[in-house]
């Protein structure tokens, strides 16, 4: 179903036993369905194949667009490469991806480390349902999935080491909610688009300092007989961390208050 039919299987049953018995391998795409059940102590060898036109899924940030079930609301693959940089993952972290729209964040930030730990939480039933089928299909099936709207949602979930707003920012209390729940060190990483959740921004980097950045990607596309560029939405991106020291100055405004 996910593009590796092609794969071979081999199953041996009862090794260094007298009864031990290796099968020929076979083609998963031709694995018979009537096949009897072996002896119960087994091992099942598997020889990756990839069938042509599936997508490549590498370990690191920046899985392919198509990897991901969506509606449209998902965090594209450059945007989310430079996001996950931005949010450092460690291993033994908590993410909190807020406004998780297909999970895309929050499932890459789980494939960086086996000890890393997410929660996303998402409004949108339909939405939520589809983020646990991501988080399944993509091999990172421990993603908690809360269903509700921020930052009412976020009450009584643990503390988190980093947090990602990548949707809900106008939301009345939610940036706000989200930077008390860090602790000293955390970090907090926001995407928009949009020119009122903008300003919101600006106004945090303002206050609190970190790394205001404009991201902008432009695919080639057909233009006639020629080619030319297609500019997505630029995205703006805020990304700080909490400082340990109560009296350190946050960059934007250090300047000022010299």
């Amino acid at each position: 179903d996910r593009g590796f039919g092609p794969s071979r299987i081999r199953v041996l049953e009862r090794l260094g036993a007298s009864e031990e018995r290796t099968t020929e391998p076979v083609r998963a795409d031709d694995w018979p369905p009537e096949r009897p059940p072996g002896d119960p102590l087994n091992i099942v060898a598997v020889e990756c194949g990839r069938a042509p036109g599936t997508p490549h899924i590498g370990a690191v940030p920046g899985l392919p667009d198509d990897a991901y079930e969506h509606d449209g609301q998902l965090t594209k693959r450059h945007v989310r490469a430079a996001t996950l940089g931005a949010l450092a993952p460690a291993p033994g972290e908590l993410l909190w991806d807020v406004g998780g729209g297909s999970g895309s964040i929050a499932v890459e930030w789980l494939r960086t480390h086996p000890a890393c730990r997410a929660l996303t939480v998402e409004r949108d039933p339909e939405r939520a349902a589809r983020i646990a089928r991501n988080a399944e299909r993509l091999g990172v099936p421990g993603l908690r999935v809360v269903t509700g709207a921020a930052p009412a949602a976020l009450a009584g979930l643990p503390r988190p080491d980093a947090v990602f707003v990548g949707g809900g920012l106008t939301a009345p209390g939610l940036l706000a909610a989200c930077w008390d729940a860090l602790p000293a060190g955390g970090r907090l990483v926001a995407n928009t688009v949009t020119l009122e959740s903008e300003a919101l921004l600006a106004d945090a980097y303002r206050r609190h300092g970190g790394e205001l950045v404009r991201l902008a990607v432009a695919h080639a596309v057909p233009v006639g007989a020629f080619t030319g560029w297609r500019q997505a939405m630029p995205v703006t991106q805020w990304a700080v961390r909490k400082s340990a020291d109560p009296f350190e100055t946050p960059a934007a405004t250090a300047g000022a208050d010299r």
